[in-house]
């Protein structure tokens, strides 16, 4: 017996060993594609847990320190050296920090942050100072801080120890990224991209041309669109969509089980596919009844079969008539002499009212002793005739004469239904009706059809499944 294994896999490499190291390779390469997409975004967070890690892969994405952010650390440092030979106050030192003010001031007007989409970073870095000095507005706040006199007086030591701390970790963050020739960043991740490439390229040629070669069958290019999910694996953009090829690859190399959600998303798609075919099926149905009692086609197709071409009829025979027959014949043998009592009190009640309005019914009723006779009288009357109107019935049903009668006063009855069902006012009251009736169904049955029984199908298709497959 087959199993779900072999259903589920198309094998293209006996081995599968090989089969699973080149899906672990591609997982890999998945990761390489993950990590390069969000490095820019996540920067800030290597920079503060793993600063060597950005200090080799900023090249790939074409990053440097930007010039304007590094020059004022650079100065920054200048100062601290100068501090150290000369002292705070003194000419040289003093010069320092007038510059290290003109730059601050600079920075903020220029926003060197802004390229790398640092401008909330400068955003912080003017809300420690402002903090820090005590002072309302961002320009104030640097020039107080970049002064002697402040540093002076708040000490030297803390203050650069709060810019090293708070303020330098902030603008290091800010960057310069190269941009090439078609406006673009640069990015240089496809060095690193550019051998797992070439390994997929010789994978995938393998592999097709060995479904080509087993199965002669196939075209080469036929074999190449079997296997189209792993053309992402060699598309230079669109790296993200590696996600397609990998996740099948490592199913199929049994190292991802997705068997509860493949059944899941075939169950869901099923359920809604057939629920849709179920809807569009019925509701077209009921359609082309409507416009076929619309144009007038449902009385010349009941009462004139002939005209029914092509028209194929099954056991060659008048369903229309074979049906109003069945119910003829269930009507005479099995309902009427159910109901014989009723149409006998019927009779009775008919007899009665019809001698209560004679003359001499009233006279005999007066006469003592003759009382009850008309009472006896309608009962005897009522239960023969109904007696004699069903064997008589009966007997019409057998006789090959009665018989002809019958069938031509069907005949008749059916030719004038049809006569008076063509008048105008009878055909468009009739098929008012029969559109209602037929919209209601539409309404209130196909949904209802849709909701229950296609879960029903699944459900048995499921357990038939599991039974051949078990």
């Amino acid at each position: 017996m087959t199993s779900k294994r072999d259903i589920k896999k198309y094998p293209v490499y006996r081995h599968r060993w090989l089969e699973r190291i080149i899906a672990i390779f591609a997982l890999l390469n998945l990761c390489l594609v993950i990590f390069d997409m969000t490095y820019i975004p996540l920067r800030d967070f290597y920079l503060q847990v793993l600063p060597r890690l950005t200090q080799l892969y900023d090249p790939i994405k074409g990053i440097q320190p930007h010039p304007e952010t590094q020059h004022y650390l650079n100065k920054v440092a200048a100062l601290e050296a100068q501090v150290l030979q000369t002292g705070l106050l003194s000419p040289q030192s003093e010069r320092v920090l007038d510059e290290l003010s003109l730059l601050s001031n600079r920075m903020i007007e220029d926003n060197p942050f802004y390229l790398a989409n640092q401008s909330a970073t400068l955003g912080k870095i003017k809300h420690e100072m402002r903090l820090r000095t005590n002072e309302q507005f961002a320009r104030e706040a640097f020039t107080i801080f970049w002064s002697p006199a402040y540093l002076s007086e708040r000490g030297w030591q803390s203050e650069i120890n709060f810019f090293n701390s708070q303020i330098r970790p902030l603008i290091q963050r800010n960057y310069y990224r190269e941009i090439g020739r078609f406006g673009n960043f640069i990015n240089r991740f496809w060095w690193i991209d550019l051998p797992f490439v070439i390994i997929f390229a010789l994978d995938f040629f393998a592999r097709t041309f060995y479904i080509s070669r087993r199965d002669r069958s196939l075209s080469w290019l036929e074999a190449i669109l079997r296997r189209w999910y792993d053309v992402f694996l060699l598309l230079p953009f669109w790296r993200w969509l590696r996600v397609i090829p990998v996740t099948i690859r490592l199913y199929q190399a049994d190292l991802l089980n997705l068997e509860p959600l493949r059944s899941q998303l075939n169950h869901d798609f099923a359920v809604s596919f057939a629920q849709e075919i179920t809807e569009m099926v019925g509701i077209q149905l009921i359609d082309q009844m409507q416009d076929t009692i619309r144009q007038g086609d449902l009385a010349r197709w009941l009462f004139h079969p002939e005209t029914r071409k092509p028209y194929i009829q099954v056991n060659e025979r008048n369903e229309a008539k074979a049906i109003a027959t069945r119910l003829v014949n269930v009507s005479i043998y099995d309902v009427l002499p159910q109901v014989q009592p009723d149409l006998e009190a019927l009779l009775h009640h008919s007899i009665a009212s019809t001698f209560q309005e004679s003359p001499v019914y009233q006279k005999i009723q007066k006469i003592p002793g003759l009382n009850h006779l008309p009472h006896q009288l309608t009962e005897n009357l009522a239960r023969d005739l109904s007696h004699s109107a069903y064997k008589n019935l009966i007997k019409a049903m057998s006789d090959p004469v009665a018989a002809e009668l019958t069938s031509r006063l069907m005949t008749n009855f059916r030719d004038a239904l049809e006569l008076e069902l063509q008048k105008k006012h009878n055909i468009q009251e009739l098929q008012f009706l029969l559109i209602d009736m037929l919209e209601e169904i539409k309404i209130n049955y196909v949904k209802g059809i849709t909701s229950s029984g296609v879960e029903k199908i699944l459900a048995e298709a499921h357990q038939i499944h599991q039974i051949i497959y078990r």
